[in-house]
């Protein structure tokens, strides 16, 4: 749990309706790493003071330094949704105040604010989640590995090797006595799996197949917004985990599509992905992917069940995150998605990735691409954009 002692006064500011020239309300939501204050169509982002082996918030140059990092990759990909970094700074009367001419005492990312049930979490938990919107979702990440960053630095296989290390570092501080031995048995089974890829992750790593891209993939980051998909809440804390491989990359929608047994969905995201950049030759690394993003969520389920006071909830997200690892290890034994053997690279991937700037009404939903529905989602609907970092 975070200890907000240290922000006390921030978060006071934050939650005060006359911070933001008397509006009627503030409604606060508080996650993990930050908390969120919605103000009329305004959200305001106040990164915790905390830190993790993968995170850093803890002082208020890094916040800051976050903030602006946030803003300048999430642009990207959310250029309507980020808007800007403001300044919390000391008043001369001794309060606080935003951008005044006294010292920082904390940062904060502002961003539009959009309806929660424009998630595609909230979505998939609804039914409405269609083939067309997961198309336009991998559509847009093909667009974004077009023009990000290309690094030997990160990714390949010992990028893939800390990220199973870490699930499992993560999973035992959280996890109980059987999500321990699940765990325990998922890192074996996924560092056997990686042995046998680890040559081809390497090619990939030198041959541009590494790009910082968004990191953290999964429905909840995804949202429609005036009537464009819209991928937020890219990584910018941690270079190990922004900078990845891009099936990897992919790997993180797909995974929470077959959480909730979407598979039609999980089909046509992965196709979508492969006609826009041709990249089909190395699909047998899928399920390793697939299934170290599924323990990722199972250390993340659990961690939330530790957090919870409710013991009813917190029995059923520690029960969650076991089934994901049991998904995991099934996930890890399919075989690669041996109908995308026949795919040839598209000649023309600039015209394709030409639908980043269409919205979703230009295309349209087909009539056949009907709703979905799957597994429960217990997160709450009414979020806003970048609630999770």
């Amino acid at each position: 749990m975070a200890d907000f002692t240290a922000q006390s006064e921030v978060l006071a500011f934050l939650s005060n309706p006359h911070s933001y020239g008397g509006t009627p309300a503030v409604e606060r939501i508080t996650t993990h790493c930050s908390s969120v204050f919605l103000v009329d169509g305004y959200a305001y982002k106040l990164k915790h003071a905390l830190i993790f082996s993968a995170l850093d918030y803890s002082t208020l140059e890094k916040r800051e330094r976050a903030c602006r990092r946030e803003i300048a990759l999430n642009i990207r990909t959310a250029p309507d949704l980020y808007l800007t970094v403001r300044a919390i700074t000391r008043a001369p009367g001794g309060g606080l105040e935003f951008d005044g001419q006294g010292p920082p005492v904390d940062w904060v990312v502002v961003m539009r604010r959009f309806n929660g049930r424009d998630l595609f979490d909230a979505m998939a938990r609804e039914g409405r989640l269609s083939a067309a919107l997961v198309r336009h979702a991998a559509a847009e990440l093909a667009s974004l590995h077009a023009i990000a960053e290309t690094t030997t630095t990160w990714g390949g296989a010992d990028g893939v090797r800390r990220a199973i290390a870490r699930n499992l570092q993560e999973g035992l501080k959280h996890l109980d006595l059987k999500g321990c031995t699940l765990a325990m048995a998922l890192h074996d089974e996924c560092q056997m799996r990686l042995t046998t890829v680890a040559d081809l992750l390497e090619h990939r790593r030198t041959t541009g197949f590494v790009k910082r891209g968004h990191g953290d993939l999964r429905l909840a980051n995804i949202c429609l917004y005036k009537g464009r998909v819209t991928l937020f809440d890219g990584i910018e804390f941690s270079d190990d985990i922004g900078c990845v491989d891009t099936l990897y990359d992919l790997a993180f929608l797909l995974a929470d599509l077959r959480r909730r047994g979407l598979i039609q969905l999980l089909d046509a995201a992965l196709r979508q992905y492969i006609e826009l950049t041709g990249d089909s030759a190395s699909l047998r690394v899928m399920p390793l992917f697939m299934a170290v993003r599924l323990g990722t969520m199972a250390y993340a389920a659990a961690a939330s069940a530790r957090r919870q006071s409710d013991p009813a909830i917190a029995a059923r997200r520690m029960a969650a995150a076991r089934l994901l690892l049991r998904r995991a290890q099934k996930t890890l034994a399919e075989p690669a998605p041996g109908f995308m053997d026949g795919f040839r690279r598209v000649p023309s991937l600039a015209a394709k990735l030409r639908l980043r700037h269409q919205t979703v009404a230009e295309h349209g939903d087909s009539p056949d691409a009907t709703p979905h529905t799957g597994d429960k989602d217990e997160r709450r609907q009414d979020l806003t954009a970048g609630c999770d970092g």
